[in-house]
């Protein structure tokens, strides 16, 4: 069973190893060894999360002579902040209600003296 597109974005990510070399991506593009550096993992490893990156549509790899460049293909990133800013926009609105009934609330009754407040 093929997944969903925003499911293999978020699959992808939940791999702090992957999420890491997404984090560099950012910067600029990266050859496969050069996102290997600083994990202690073989270029095999490195492979198979670019693989796995690749499958979701967060990077793509091309050649330019000798070099196999890794790039960031940022547009799926909308993907995810669409989802997320539509549960953050129904979440903000919940609050606001929340926040009207509780102004609307009368104030609670004074505290008898000598009873914890």
């Amino acid at each position: 069973m093929v997944a969903d597109p925003l499911s293999r974005v978020f699959s992808a990510l939940a791999d702090p190893t992957r999420r890491d070399m997404i984090a560099r991506l950012a910067i600029g593009d990266a050859t496969p060894s050069e996102l290997a550096a600083p994990f202690d993992v073989s270029l095999q490893a490195v492979s198979k999360h670019l693989k796995v990156l690749e499958d979701a549509g967060l990077v793509s790899r091309s050649r330019e002579a000798q070099r196999r460049p890794v790039h960031l293909e940022a547009e799926v990133f909308d993907l995810m902040t669409k989802w997320i800013e539509r549960y953050r926009r129904r979440a903000e609105a919940r609050y606001r209600r929340l926040d009207d009934v509780l102004r609307d609330m009368p104030d609670s009754p004074p505290t008898q003296e000598g009873t914890p407040s």
